[in-house]
């Protein structure tokens, strides 16, 4: 678990990144409609196998889905990584010199 400062200064960061998010969304909402009262109305035209084509929200949610199991694999990757590290720690078991010197 990350210490409180460590904790705070990602608190502070991730706040951060919700209010340019937001300001971000407010910014294209705006455009969106400033837009769509500019642009007359067009016809709607069926393009050919749209139909075929997932949903945006699937392929966002299908894009943070992988990113997630990703995210997991490389997590579990580190902390295999310490584990196997944690004999050369000093004070914990063999050092590379003392490996060096056999």
């Amino acid at each position: 678990m990350a210490s409180k400062p460590t904790q705070d200064v990602q608190d502070e960061f991730l706040s951060t990144i919700r209010k340019s998010q937001e300001t971000v969304i407010d910014a294209i909402r705006t455009w969106a409609e400033t837009v769509q009262s500019a642009v007359p109305t067009m016809p709607s035209v069926q393009l050919p196998l749209a139909g075929k084509l997932p949903d945006p929200e699937e392929v966002v949610a299908s894009a943070y889905d992988f990113a997630e199991q990703l995210l997991a694999s490389q997590r579990r990757f580190a902390e295999e990584i310490l584990k196997t590290m944690i004999p050369l720690q000093l004070g914990t078991g063999s050092t590379p010199k003392a490996a060096a010197g056999k």
